[in-house]
């Protein structure tokens, strides 16, 4: 994994100022500490850099970026590429000679052969990449499947500016940092509108998309091309076919991603939770591997959000060598600012601090590379609001009095996560109503938070707010053709994939605080060969009865413990601070260093004085459980704002960026 940057102008007199490309690159070391490069040849406005974390090819000079073909394709490239030594031997075969062992490599061939849209279907993996053609004059910006791999993009005007994080853009002189008032209040409700960020001007590639930016008459026009997306069949076109079907089938499907992941130069390890996901790809791994597996495990300082005993029961179970990280109050908040400078987007909880401090403690033992478990949740419906909104709308025939029984066992069982991963009251929004038939259960918490969210903004952005309905805003982005005639719990998945996966699990639980210290996490279940077997699977096989994730279960029963094979699905999930008064005093003193009633009228971004009625409402003991989960969510987006304010906007980026090229001794 590494980070890219890259400019093109509208003129191709115009040349890339070489020192500009390597400051891009340096605000992005932690992503790619090992080297550095950029290419801006003349005549061609165009320049891209690149810092590397090495891992396949580990060659200094050989897999450095961008690669360079005769001036005619350049190429940069952040993420992993999967079986690419099969691709890369049949190029070879074809007559091709490679000057590397880099899996970025088959790329620009694949290009020349193919043409952009029919070489994507070559590529499995994680990545995001730049490739500029002379021959067409066109720069592409891809992004993977699922969007495990942050690009980001700002059209100047005369130039398209693009980085692996915001930071990279704004480095440019000519990009100022401003938060757009819609931006700031997705902020404040958690989920984002796909392909939007927080500041104005600033996009997103979208996950499974491709930018084509073509350059004529010294003008840039903008083609965007979706070339896959999650497609659950239609319900009247299911096939059906024995349990055993797919039962073995998700086993096939998810080993070889996983051997698929194994492959690197370096070390690979697990990240190791409590949880079905993590457990099963350790177990899969580890009767794959001829080595024991290292693994990864959080634990938390409260019993009642903490798995480590069963992750500890699944390591011994396979002789792997446990490394625990215990976090506090302490490490959790001294840590939050840092964790915002990475995300570059607010976090609704401290899990993705210590999802930060976890990958320190990788490096610290001189990994970089581990498996996760993100992804199967969304692919297996395991979490909590899944199970909710099969019960309300999935399930026909089924008896009121049993809807009711495991409707109130559900919501019980689940007590800790109302207000953030289940709904504590009932929301509909209408148009996402109109356009997927309900509103789906995962959304909720967030958009229910609405009314207070827009009293949380400052009095002069309200206005501009006042009538904006984000539901709807969300809705309009959703694609209708992958949600028509769909079963509701295929509309439910595809919807928090399109929203909650790319924008809070990939983002600030996955990428940015891996690559905060240069850790490549890899995420077997998002292996897009798997996800399509995955959509086949009947609605009821992901959830059989009460139970989330039975086809899971059922082909990975012989690597976990039997303890996991019966558990009921348990979010992973930080302790918020109102459960702790340590933690809560911790959270009161950073927002009184960044959220002051001085700094908040300065920024102009957040309303002093609903923040204190927020603040007071949390402390009062008349608010219930389920209000203070959500009310602690919200304080963390507001500390989050104003860190976002102080570190982005405040401060002058290229600035910075040119001081850290400095320090780090990289130069043109």
């Amino acid at each position: 994994m590494c980070g890219i940057a890259g400019i093109f102008s509208s003129s191709s007199d115009r040349n890339i100022e070489s020192q500009l490309l390597v400051n891009m690159a340096a605000i992005q070391h932690h992503r790619g500490p090992d080297n550095y490069g950029y290419a801006n040849p003349d005549g061609l406005g165009v320049g891209m850099s690149h810092s590397r974390l090495s891992i396949i090819d580990l060659n200094e000079e050989r897999g450095r970026q961008p690669f360079s073909f005769e001036n005619k394709v350049i190429f940069s490239h952040n993420g992993e590429f999967y079986d690419f030594q099969r691709i890369r031997a049949d190029l070879s075969a074809q007559g091709v000679t490679f000057f590397s062992k880099s899996d970025s490599e088959i790329v620009p061939w694949l290009f020349k052969k193919e043409g952009m849209e029919k070489a994507i279907t070559y590529l499995r993996g994680e990545f995001a990449f730049s490739l500029y053609d002379k021959e067409e004059d066109t720069l592409y910006l891809v992004r993977d499947r699922f969007g495990v791999k942050p690009l980001y993009w700002a059209n100047t005007g005369n130039e398209v500016v693009f980085g692996s994080e915001i930071k990279a853009i704004l480095t440019h002189p000519e990009i100022s940092a401003e938060m757009d008032t819609k931006g700031l209040f997705h902020q404040l409700i958690q989920v984002m509108v796909p392909g939007t960020t927080a500041f104005k001007g600033i996009n997103q590639v979208e996950p499974g998309h491709f930018l084509k930016i073509t350059r004529k008459n010294k003008e840039l026009k903008v083609q965007t091309t979706k070339y896959w997306d999650m497609n659950f069949p239609r319900a009247s076109m299911r096939e059906h076919h024995s349990d055993e079907f797919y039962i073995s089938g998700v086993r096939k499907h998810l080993l070889e991603a996983v051997q698929l992941r194994l492959n690197a130069d370096v070390p690979v390890g697990c990240y190791l939770s409590g949880g079905i996901d993590s457990c099963c790809i350790l177990g899969l791994a580890s009767a794959v591997s001829q080595k024991p597996i290292k693994t990864f495990t959080i634990a938390f300082d409260n019993k009642d959000y903490d798995e480590t005993a069963i992750a500890t029961e699944m390591a011994n179970s396979v002789g792997t060598e446990q490394h625990i990280l215990e976090l506090d109050a302490e490490l959790l908040y001294d840590n939050f600012e840092r964790t915002i400078w990475h995300t570059e987007r607010t976090i609704y909880n401290t899990l993705a601090v210590a999802k930060l401090m976890m990958s320190q403690q990788v490096r610290s033992v001189n990994y970089k590379v581990v498996l996760t478990g993100e992804g199967s949740d969304e692919l297996f419906a395991g979490y909590p609001a899944f199970r909710k909104d099969m019960f309300l709308h999935g399930m026909s025939g089924l008896s009121t009095e049993q809807t009711h029984h495991w409707h109130t066992a559900l919501e019980e069982n689940n007590k800790l996560f109302q207000g953030a991963m289940l709904p504590k009251d009932e929301y509909t929004s209408g148009a996402i109503d109109e356009k997927v038939g309900f509103t789906p259960s995962c959304l909720q918490p967030w958009l229910g938070c609405t009314d207070i969210a827009k009293q949380l903004i400052y009095p002069s952005k309200r206005v501009e707010v006042e009538h904006y309905e984000p539901g709807q805003a969300i809705a309009e982005n959703l694609d209708d053709a992958y949600l028509s005639e769909r079963h509701p719990l295929d509309k439910a998945q595809y919807v928090w994939i399109k929203t909650m996966l790319e924008g809070q699990i990939l983002t600030w639980g996955g990428d940015r605080v891996d690559m905060a210290n240069s850790m490549e996490a890899r995420p077997a279940f998002l292996d897009h060969k798997l996800a399509e077997f995955a959509t086949l699977v009947p609605p009821e096989m992901r959830i059989k009865g009460s139970r989330e994730k039975y086809v899971l279960r059922e082909a990975v029963k012989g690597v976990i413990p039997d303890v996991l094979y019966n558990r009921e699905k348990f979010a992973f999930m930080a302790p918020p601070a109102h459960t702790d008064e340590k933690k809560w005093q911790k959270l009161k003193s950073l927002l009184n260093q960044y959220a002051s009633p001085l700094k908040l009228e300065k920024a102009k971004l957040i309303d002093p004085s609903f923040l204190e009625v927020l603040i007071q409402r949390q402390e009062s003991a008349e608010i219930s459980d389920a209000d203070k989960v959500q009310n602690d969510a919200l304080l963390n987006h507001v500390l989050g704002i104003m860190i976002i304010y102080e570190h982005f906007i405040v401060q002058d980026m290229s600035e910075k960026a040119s001081a850290k090229a400095k320090q780090l001794g990289w130069h043109a």
